[in-house]
């Protein structure tokens, strides 16, 4: 896939056409997260994906609402998005870049968080926020993958962390 193209709605799970390009790489909307991952509301934590390189490296895109399911319990009156959620959306960012790398091998398999690492925390994400998740994979050997994260708001960092994912069957 070229900085020219995006992933689009389709019957298969990496559809490509020309369309618009966001500097730097390819985009993956919301409907093609969905056909890519198991995640839905209320855990589907990522929006779209950008500045996407096939099997290497993407940006998720969350944008934090006062809606979350979350907030009214994580703080009443100083609404702060769990840590583990904002790790969470990291791996899910890792986990569509192993089924867009895999093309139609990933059709039957899901992706299961198998170690964190090295995880800190360096700000909270506050309603209104527009978490920017950019994953790097560091290697891929077999059915494991592993990534490292760095999550930001604003251009600041608020969280990092390496993490390794399997792919198996369903």
């Amino acid at each position: 896939m070229d900085e020219n193209t995006r992933v689009r709605e389709g019957n298969g799970m990496a559809d490509e056409v020309a369309g618009s390009a966001v500097a730097g790489g390819a985009v993956i909307d919301i409907a093609a997260i969905m056909r890519m991952i198991p995640h839905r509301y209320p855990f589907l934590l990522i929006d779209r994906l950008i500045d996407v390189v096939s099997g290497e490296s993407a940006t998720g895109i969350k944008n934090v609402t006062v809606n979350e399911p979350f907030f009214p319990g994580h703080f009443p009156g100083a609404p702060v998005m769990p840590g583990v959620l904002i790790v969470e959306a990291m791996a899910q960012t890792a986990a569509v870049i192993a089924v867009h790398a895999l093309g139609k091998e990933a059709e039957g398999k899901i992706v299961l968080f198998m170690s964190i690492d090295d995880c800190r925390f360096r700000r909270p994400v506050t309603p209104g926020d527009q978490l920017h998740l950019e994953v790097k994979k560091d290697r891929a050997r077999g059915p494991v993958w592993r990534f490292t994260g760095v999550g930001k708001v604003d251009g600041q960092v608020v969280a990092e962390a390496t993490f390794a994912a399997m792919i198996r069957d369903k």
